[in-house]
C-alpha cells in the first residue's frame, strides 16, 4: 500500500542539494516549482449530459413525504464519514440509510438539507465534496484527494444524476451555525453537522424523524422491490457457488464458504449485507456466529445465513441448513423437516390485512408441537406456549422486516411495527429454527449440537404474499437434490 507523500528532507541535511527551492504556502514539505507543476496539463474530464439514477424519481416522491410531515422545519440528514480502522487505515464507507434513502447517494461526508419554502413545502439540496481542487494541490496531496482514493463527481454531475441542487459541504456547518428556525437532525452520522447544531435541536424531536423515516421504509415502492429481488437472486447464486466448494471447504473451515459467498457479493453487489453466518456443526446453534473459523465436517450441517447487498445498499436475508455430506442423517432431517413444516406455517400467515405477529405464532406453535410429540416437552401445546417454554430451543423471533437494513425499520414504534399489520408491499423474513446445544442435558444425545434454520425472503403481495427466494429449494429431499446436481 503505497505511503502518502511526506515532507522532504531539510535543505541543511541534503548536502549534495544545488537548487534552492521555494517554499510551497500551503504544503510546506513541497517545492513551489512541483506545486505549480502538478496544477497544470490537465485534461478537462467534466461529464455532461449525465441520465438520473434509476431512482431518482422515487427518492422525489419520499422527500415530498417527508416535507409534507415536518412543514416548517428545516431538516438535516447526513451520510456520515469515513471511521478509522486502524491508523491511517478507514472501513470501507457505508452511506446512512436515511440520507441514501432519500437521495441515491451513498459518498461521504453527503448532508441532505430541506429548507422550509412556505406553501411549496421545502427546498432539498444535497451538500457535498466537490471534485479535487487541483489548484492548491488537494488532489495529489491530501490521503483523500482524487489521485489517492479516485474520482468524486462534480456539484454539477451530482445534480444532474441525482435530482437535487449540490452545494460545497465545506460551506454547510457555517451556514447552519447562523441559520434560525425549528431545525430537526437524524443523530450518529455526523459530529460536525451534529455540533453545528448544538443549541438548534432538541433529543426528543431529532427522534421523531429518525422514527418517521423508519417507518417510512415499511412499504416498498417498485424500485425497492425490483432491488431485493435482485439482492436474493444474487444470493442464490451465492449459495450455489458455496455448494461447489464445499470439499474445498472441508480441507479449510468455515471461512473458505465466507469468502466464497463474499466473492459473489462483490461482484454481483456491493457487499455483503450483514456478516455471513457460516455456521458448521455445533456453532449453528450460536445465532449469530460470524467467526466462521470452524471446521467443516462431512456428517455435520452448515447452516448458511447471507445476503448479498445491492449497489443501491438493499439487501437480501436467506438461511439454508445443508448436510455437508449431501444427505441428512435421520435425526438431521427429523429436525431439518419439522424447521420446513413450521416456516410453511409461517409464510402462509404472511398476507395483507394480518397481523405481524401472526406468522410468528403460527411458525412457533408448530415447533412447539413437535417438542411436545418428542417428548421434549409436556402439554399441551397452549401450555407451551402460555408459558413460552418452546423458547429455550427456538430462542428467537420468526422474521423482521427487510430493505437497506437487514433488520429495517428497527426505530419504528412498537404499534405500528410488531404490533401492526401487513400491507401489500411490505418485505419480511420468515426464518424459524430448532437449536439443540452441544450441552444440554435435557434433550437425548443425538439432539445435542443440531442446529437447524430456514430463512425466506417474504413480499407481502395484494392477494397474499411471494417468496422472492424461492429459487432455493426448502424441503429436505430438493435440498439433497439440488446439492447433488452442483456437486455434478
Amino acid at each position: 500500500m503505497a505511503d502518502e507523500l511526506t515532507p522532504e528532507t531539510p535543505e541543511e541535511e541534503q548536502p549534495q542539494k544545488k537548487h534552492k527551492q521555494r517554499k510551497n504556502a500551503l504544503y510546506p514539505g513541497v517545492s513551489e516549482e512541483l506545486a505549480e507543476n502538478m496544477r497544470t496539463g490537465w485534461a478537462d474530464t467534466e461529464l455532461h449530459g449525465l441520465e438520473p439514477i434509476a431512482q431518482a424519481g422515487h427518492t422525489a416522491d419520499r422527500r415530498a413525504a417527508l416535507s409534507a410531515r415536518f412543514p416548517g422545519e428545516r431538516l438535516v440528514i447526513a451520510a456520515g464519514r469515513l471511521k478509522t480502522r486502524s491508523n491511517d487505515t478507514e472501513y470501507p464507507f457505508r452511506a446512512s440509510t436515511e440520507y441514501a434513502y432519500l437521495t441515491g447517494d451513498q459518498t461521504e461526508n453527503g448532508v441532505l438539507v430541506l429548507e422550509p419554502a412556505g406553501a411549496a413545502g421545502h427546498t432539498a439540496t444535497v451538500y457535498l465534496l466537490p471534485r479535487s481542487d487541483r489548484e492548491n494541490g488537494e488532489f495529489w496531496l491530501s490521503g483523500q484527494g482524487e489521485l489517492w482514493v479516485g474520482r468524486r463527481h462534480s456539484l454539477t454531475e451530482a445534480q444532474q444524476l441525482l435530482g437535487i441542487p449540490a452545494k460545497d459541504v465545506r460551506e454547510l456547518a457555517d451556514a447552519l451555525t447562523e441559520a434560525e428556525g425549528p431545525v430537526r437532525n437524524v443523530r450518529g452520522h455526523d459530529a460536525v453537522i451534529e455540533k453545528a447544531l448544538t443549541d438548534k435541536v432538541t433529543a426528543e424531536r431529532d427522534e421523531e424523524l429518525r422514527v418517521y423515516l423508519s417507518e417510512a421504509r415499511a412499504v416498498k415502492d417498485a424500485f425497492e422491490i425490483g432491488e431485493l429481488q435482485k439482492a436474493v437472486d444474487s444470493t442464490v447464486r451465492g449459495f450455489e457457488d458455496v455448494v461447489k466448494v464445499l470439499d474445498k471447504a472441508e480441507a479449510t473451515s468455515e471461512r473458505y464458504i465466507e469468502g466464497t459467498f463474499f466473492l459473489r457479493a462483490r461482484v454481483e453487489g456491493n457487499d455483503i449485507g450483514y456478516g455471513s453466518i457460516c455456521a458448521a456443526g455445533p456453532h449453528a446453534c450460536t445465532l449469530h456466529w460470524v467467526r466462521n473459523d470452524g471446521d467443516v465436517r462431512s456428517g455435520d450441517l452448515l447452516l448458511l445465513d447471507a445476503g448479498v447487498e445491492t449497489h443501491s445498499l438493499y439487501t437480501a436475508d436467506v438461511t439454508r441448513t445443508l448436510p455437508i455430506s449431501g444427505t441428512y442423517t435421520d435425526i438431521q432431517r427429523k429436525i431439518y423437516d419439522a424447521v420446513y413444516e413450521s416456516q410453511e406455517a409461517g409464510i402462509a400467515a404472511v398476507r395483507p390485512g394480518a397481523k405481524f405477529r401472526d406468522f410468528h405464532d403460527a411458525s412457533q406453535h408448530v415447533l412447539a408441537e413437535k417438542l411436545v410429540e418428542w417428548g421434549l416437552l409436556e402439554g399441551p401445546v397452549e401450555r407451551v406456549l402460555e408459558l413460552g417454554l418452546q423458547r429455550r430451543w427456538t430462542l428467537h423471533g420468526t422474521g423482521h422486516m427487510l430493505g437497506m437494513d437487514v433488520h429495517d425499520c428497527a426505530a419504528a414504534r412498537t404499534e405500528a411495527y410488531v404490533d401492526g399489520t401487513l400491507e401489500p408491499g411490505m418485505c419480511l423474513t420468515v426464518e424459524p429454527g430448532l437449536y439443540f446445544q452441544a450441552d444440554d442435558l435435557t434433550v437425548p444425545e443425538e439432539y445435542r449440537g443440531i442446529g437447524v434454520r430456514i430463512e425466506d425472503d417474504i413480499l407481502v403481495t395484494e392477494d397474499g404474499n411471494r417468496n422472492l427466494s424461492a429459487g432455493l429449494p426448502r424441503t429436505s429431499v430438493e435440498v439433497e437434490a439440488w446439492m447433488a446436481r452442483l456437486k455434478g
